[in-house]
This record gives structure tokens, sequence and C-alpha cells, in this order.
């Protein structure tokens, strides 16, 4: 029966080396409280700069904006850097998984990435595939060669990032891979996620674990124009963490209130119970009706040949 502890947490923005020590202090409290996995929200290192607009509208850019990408850019993390080690390492010596999202730098592109770490060490990553809105102006988007499933000591582990969970087609690749715990990090906290989970979890009969940011405006450093603005006490991000069984009973209800850690401990056989009627890439399709492509490739503009 695995036992995993969500983070309902917000990034030190443009702080890279506080928000490392924040990943420390969770990690190390949810390992003391027994929990196999540590889940953290999305864009956790590296942040997701709430309210903030980079000094675009359409046709038109600011060099203001362009300086505030500069210091975003420079607060990102690379997949195999210093920063990576040192969650790897912090992984292993509290012997558990970590999951957690990340602003990925790649050369000259930001991602917006989930890394895993098991205690024995870095196992992958997945990129948003496509991300939303404003965010398409400071992050590129994902293939289909970072869309793992990872078997693991606490079982077959997976991730969708925010608005990726609304992509049917992503979803039941994730299901044909059978994943059994389905990690949901995200900033969405609106009161209608809890029931887009929940629908997820009755859909693909796993568990759904959701970790959500809860962000205040003091996560600005004191300079900048935001804090400034909305002081010290406004609420960006309002958390709203969750988790679901296979059956659609919500195990761990939304917390709209504080910066706090959750914790959700299940029987992983209990998935064979929601399979028994439904299995969505099983007994309840129509492959001679319905099939889906998937390229999983690597894609790069430039093609030696």
């Amino acid at each position: 029966m695995p036992k995993i502890a969500i983070v309902q947490a917000g990034t030190v923005l443009y702080d890279k080396a506080a928000t490392l020590e924040k990943v420390r202090k969770y990690v190390e409290e949810a390992a003391e409280n027994g929990a196999e996995l540590v889940l953290f929200p999305e864009a956790f290192i590296g942040g997701y700069p709430k309210w903030n607009n980079f000094g675009i509208t359409m046709g038109t850019r600011t060099p203001e904006g362009r300086q505030e990408f500069k210091r975003y850019f420079n607060n990102a993390i690379e997949e195999h850097s210093e920063e990576s080690e040192f969650l790897e390492n912090l992984a292993a010596k509290n012997n558990i998984h970590v999951v957690i999202g990340v602003v990925e730098r790649q050369a000259s592109t930001l991602y917006c990435s989930v890394f895993f770490y098991s205690p024995q060490g870095y196992l992958g990553k997945h990129r948003k595939l496509l991300p939303t809105a404003l965010e398409r102006c400071v992050w590129g988007q994902g293939d289909g060669s970072t869309m793992p499933v990872f078997n693991t000591s606490v079982g077959n582990i997976g991730t969708a990032i925010c608005w990726e969970n609304y992509m049917p087609l992503y979803r039941m690749t994730l299901y044909n891979k059978e994943i059994q715990i389905y990690l949901a990090p995200t900033v969405d906290d609106r009161d209608v996620w809890l029931s887009t989970m929940r629908t997820i979890a009755l859909e693909g009969r796993c568990f759904v674990i959701s970790a959500c940011q809860y962000l205040k405006s003091s996560a600005y450093p004191d300079d900048h124009a935001l804090r400034k603005e909305y002081g010290n006490d406004t609420v960006l991000i309002r958390g709203g963490s969750c988790a679901v069984d296979p059956l659609g009973t919500v195990l761990i209800e939304p917390d709209f209130t504080q910066e706090t850690v959750r914790y959700t401990e299940f029987d992983l056989s209990d998935i064979t119970l929601g399979k028994m009627d439904l299995d969505v890439v099983g007994h309840y399709s129509r492959p001679d009706v319905f099939q889906l492509t998937v390229n999983e490739e690597a894609l790069s503009t430039i093609v030696k040949k």
C-alpha cells in the first residue's frame, strides 16, 4: 500500500537556491512521515509567474518584458545539471521517489517538464505537449518521446501536466501503458479541477493524485513590480490539491487556504475493482472502430542523413 505525499506549496520566484531548499524541506518531511513518493506541483522549480505578462501584447513585445524573460530563463534548470544531481541525491538519501514540476532549459528554449527520481537514481522526464495560452510565449512544446510510465516499487507512475489532462488522446496513451498512479501536477486552482480528476480516475480506473501550487504575491522578489503592486498577501494560486480512487471516491478533498502537505495511502489491487466493468484500452474498447496512432519519436528541426 503506497503512501504518497502531496506538496501544496509555491516557488520562491527568481530564487532557485531558496526553492531548492523548500524542496529539501518537504522531501525530508515526507520521508519522515513514511511516504514512498512525494509529488510537487507544476513548474515548482523555475516557477509559475502568475499574472506576469512578460510585456507581451498582440504584435508587440517590450524591452522590460525581454529582461523579465531573461530573469526567468536564468532560473530554469537543465536535465543533467547540478540542480538535478541535488534532487537525485535527495531522493536517494531519503529513500523516496520524487516527482517534481520544473521549468527545464535546453539550449535557448524553456519547457514545462516533470522530472522523476527514484531512490536508485534519475528515471527520466515528461515535457508538456502543449503549453496553454500565454504559456506558449515562454515555453516550447514537448514531443511524443517523453511520455513515460515508469514501473517502480510504488506502482506504475506517469504524469499529465495541468491542461494536458484535457487531452483525451494523451490520457488514452497513459492508460494503454497501464498507468496505476496518475500524477497531475498543476496550477489550475479552480473548483472544477476536482471534477476533472474524478473523471480521469473513473475513465482510466487508476488512482489520480494532483498537486497544485499555493502561491502568494510575496513569492516575487521585493523589487518586482507585481510584488509592489499586490503586496505580500495576495493569493495568486490558491491550491486545491486532491486525490481520487479508481471508482471516483475522493480520498483527499481540496484545501484552498494554505501551503501544506497532504498524505494518502491506498491499495493498488483495488484497481481491479474498477477494471471489472470498464477498461477503456481493453474489454471496453472497440479497436475495429477506433484506433489511436501515437508518434513517440524524438523530433528535431535538423535531421542528418
